[in-house]
């Protein structure tokens, strides 16, 4: 797929956090808090790796490669407490946000998303978007999450647009490989403002 590619766009699908919503510096301070009281190591660099994949399976894998006894769901839930409070900081990216505001009513978007339907609804909510969204897609409605292709294909599907024929947008490389897995046209946000966007 380049930039000659003749297929049509005819969906847009956004990953929310750090790609619509400054929101991961937030999401780290939360990360901290949850690590100091069970006790596991979690540096700042391997968070952003991470980013799109959920809690729970951050946690998992934290526990299992660390020996320390994590109860996966509740840590989770408790991470999720902590960030909550901090929702009313998050700040948009308006970069990608202007995206969104120049295609509504002209294509129809989806929102694809590792976090929970609570947190990025009410995200979406905070900075005024989500009556921009034909769907919003979460960690909640697939089995197999970021980098595997199966939130994208499913946003696509709502919208009941070809694969193919969407373009996505993410800001982590798991997020990236999970679009082109679906097919899809991909769009690294962290290259907006420096270089043309469009990859494969």
């Amino acid at each position: 797929m380049n930039r000659s590619d003749p297929r049509p766009i005819e969906g847009l699908i956004f990953d929310c956090d750090g790609t619509l919503a400054d929101s991961m510096p937030l999401h780290w301070r939360a990360w901290q808090a949850v690590s100091a009281r069970h006790g596991f190591q979690f540096s700042e660099s391997r968070f952003y790796a991470l980013g799109g994949v959920p809690s729970r399976d951050i946690l998992k894998t934290l526990s299992l490669e660390q020996g320390v006894a994590l109860d996966h769901l509740a840590v989770a839930k408790e991470k999720e407490a902590e960030y909550l409070p901090l929702i009313q900081q998050v700040e948009p990216i308006n970069a990608v946000v202007a995206i969104v505001r120049a295609h509504q009513g002209r294509l129809p978007m989806a929102v694809a998303s590792g976090g929970t339907h609570r947190v990025i609804g009410q995200v979406l909510d905070h900075l005024g978007l989500r009556h921009l969204f034909h769907a919003v897609v979460t960690s909640e409605d697939v089995t197999r999450q970021k980098p595997a292709p199966d939130i994208f294909l499913e946003a696509a599907r709502r919208l009941g647009v070809p694969p193919t024929h969407c373009r996505a947008y993410e800001d982590t490389d798991l997020g990236l490989q999970a679009i082109r897995a679906a097919g899809m046209k991909a769009v690294d946000v962290r290259l907006m403002g420096r270089m043309p966007a469009v990859d494969r």
